[in-house]
């Protein structure tokens, strides 16, 4: 994973080498994505600059990746873990430069159109194509929005893209995140939505039912791709449920490498995993005890309320947003990054996805019926690249190490999407395991984890590092805004205006770093309980006036609830 920075529309009489200056100068801002190679590529119409963090292919899989003809040159940030079997199946010859596992996306444009070989793609991407001789350019994210990506036009009407809003903010009067599961073709002038499924309408999986063990093999399946990688790598373990899947699956494959068809052993074969937390807090001691299950060499580390305080800023420049949930959660996992890449880890494993696709967080268990629950996951899946997905990658990637979420393996959501949600609902009749979230999922995996573990309360990781940590955030910026402020806050912030004292906190810091009020559109806005999209508040009277993305705003059902 990397960042990519492209400027397409180039004219004659345009100061092609200024320009170039313009784009090294302007990729450097997010170098910290590719901090082990730079890689310009510039013609008469385009520009692309990539910065690399080499995963695959480290020593010859440098970008933007060029076909042997000179025609095509592609700059991707991502990773294509189907990328052996897609070459098996190209129809025509392709002369194949280097190792990488992204080069495939140039052959498959040289014989399909874009629709359907996006659709083909396993992995997650946001990549910029250039084709010299047709003057076309190519722009494409992946399913969920796992990878960031940004674009806009400057003031010459040239199009700009960048894979982090801050390498074009100052350029772009328009800038605007691109959508996931879209592609755009400059020579058509469209934005194409490729990624459409029948499971997001509720009628298409009324009635069906997943076997528990279709369920677990295709998430093995999903983990052991992602094992792909020729360099040291480690697994993000909370002690949650989710995490701890992930850990699990990932340590029956780690002693072999999965690039040989798991026939040698495995370049890295031990299995670190890593933590953080306030001093006590919940997932400090769970992911101990799931560590020592699984026998993984395991990483836990402290971090104090003040060290957390004065990463804020840094925190924001690099997430990128003002919402209060992500920088609750961003901020620890910002400190745990820095610690995994002291360590020399430059890859890890992350449980994010699984709340969206089974309905983990705690307001679901007041979901009416199978249809809204169904609905409102559809909804969590859209939101994700704002908010988990965006977390995840930008708080690693601050510090030069990929993360990576098995749980949005593209052919294991085809599996977990098309059951019926009402066999995901919490049966409010029973007591005990199946009063639990996520319960079919649990039961899938029964016997990989402790039961302390595998039937563990959700924890929300911004709850879960430890309950001072956001009661601490809530109180500093208690003392930071005035009544007096926050009452003009619609005033000042017109876009999504704060409503608690903590949100102006953020957005305050936010402003300093993105001035623009197109900056401002790209995070979005809305009342939330517990991470709820704002069309759930409508299922409990409570949630209205409780309205918190903390997790133990639920009242009656979180276990330490507020």
């Amino acid at each position: 994973m990397c960042s990519i920075f492209g400027i397409f529309g180039l004219q004659s009489g345009d100061d092609l080498q200024g320009l170039r200056r313009q784009s090294l100068e302007l990729s450097q801002r997010q170098r910290h994505r590719g901090p082990d190679w730079s890689g310009v590529y510039t013609d008469e119409g385009a520009i692309l600059v990539h910065e690399r963090l080499a995963i695959v292919d480290p020593a010859g899989g440098s970008q933007p990746l060029r076909s042997a003809d000179g025609e095509l040159a592609l700059a991707v940030n991502g990773e294509i873990y189907n990328h052996r079997e897609l070459k098996k199946e190209l129809k025509q010859p392709y002369e194949f430069l280097t190792g990488s596992d992204c080069e495939v996306i140039n052959a498959l444009y040289r014989e399909d159109e874009p629709s359907s070989f996006l659709n083909r793609l396993n992995g997650i991407f946001a990549f910029a194509l250039w084709d010299k001789v047709r003057k076309r350019a190519l722009i494409a994210r992946d399913p969920m929005g796992v990878c960031p990506l940004y674009w806009g036009h400057d003031r010459e009407g040239r199009l700009c893209v960048a894979s982090e809003m801050k390498a074009i903010s100052g350029l772009c009067a328009d800038v605007a995140q691109f959508p996931p599961g879209h592609y755009y073709d400059n020579v058509s002038g469209e934005l194409v939505k490729y990624y459409q499924r029948p499971w997001r309408d509720y009628d298409a999986v009324a009635g069906v039912q997943v076997d528990k063990q279709e369920l677990r093999e295709a998430f093995e399946r999903a983990v052991h791709r992602q094992l792909m990688t020729d360099v040291p790598y480690g697994v993000l373990l909370s002690g949650g449920l989710d995490s701890s899947l992930v850990t699990a699956v990932a340590a029956r494959y780690a002693r072999h490498r999965i690039e040989e068809d798991d026939k040698s052993e495995a370049w890295w074969p031990r299995l670190h995993s890593f933590a953080i937390g306030l001093k006590g807090s919940p997932d400090l001691a769970a992911a101990e005890v799931a560590a020592k299950a699984l026998d993984t060499v395991h990483h836990g580390f402290e971090y104090t309320f003040e060290e957390g305080l004065d990463a804020l800023p840094e925190v924001i420049r690099h997430i990128e947003t003002y919402d209060v949930t992500t920088i609750r959660a961003s901020t620890p996992m910002y400190l745990l990054a820095r610690r995994i890449k002291a360590m020399g880890v430059k890859m890890v494993l992350s449980g994010e996805g699984s709340d969206e696709i089974f309905g983990g967080y705690l307001y679901f268990h007041k979901a009416p019926n199978g249809r809204e629950f169904h609905e409102e996951l559809v909804r969590k899946l859209d939101a994700l690249y704002n908010y988990d997905c965006l977390r995840a990658n930008k708080s690693m990637m601050a510090w030069g190490v990929e993360p990576r979420v098995p749980f949005l393996d593209v052919e294991f959501m085809e599996v977990a999407m098309k059951m019926d949600a009402k066999y995901k609902m919490i049966d409010k009749s029973s007591k005990g395991h199946e009063r639990m979230e996520k319960g079919i999922l649990r039961a899938a995996f029964e016997g990989y984890l402790p039961d302390s573990i595998l039937w563990r309360q959700k924890e929300q990781f911004s709850d879960g590092v430890g309950y001072g940590w956001i009661d601490g955030l809530k109180a500093h910026a208690e003392a930071q805004v005035s009544d007096r402020e926050l009452a003009a806050a619609a005033k000042r912030f017109p876009i999504n205006s704060p409503l608690t004292k903590e949100a102006y906190y953020y957005r305050s810091l936010f402003e300093e770093f993105y001035p623009s009020p197109a900056a401002a559109e790209t995070v979005p806005g809305g009342k939330s309980i517990a991470c709820s999209s704002p069309a759930a508040i409508a299922w409990d009277a409570s949630f209205a006036s409780a309205a918190d993305p903390s997790g133990r705003a639920i009242a009656g059902v979180h276990n330490a609830a507020l």
